[in-house]
């Protein structure tokens, strides 16, 4: 996923169908620096992490 439509995910008040590895998450917020994302697994909303935007699937 590139950057910018990872950025307007973030910010969209509307749940966008993003995946990382296969793996339904929510985008918090996106590192413009690193080109990652600190992210959640919907099932598990209290585990964030950080991963590559190229990691980043929408459907």
């Amino acid at each position: 996923m590139n950057r910018l439509r990872a950025e307007e995910i973030a910010q969209s008040p509307d749940l966008q169908h993003v995946t990382y590895n296969g793996i339904p998450i929510y985008i918090q917020r996106v590192n413009e620096e690193n080109e990652t994302a600190r992210v959640f697994a919907l099932n598990d909303p209290q585990n964030e992490f950080d991963v590559q935007l190229t990691s980043l699937h929408e459907k």
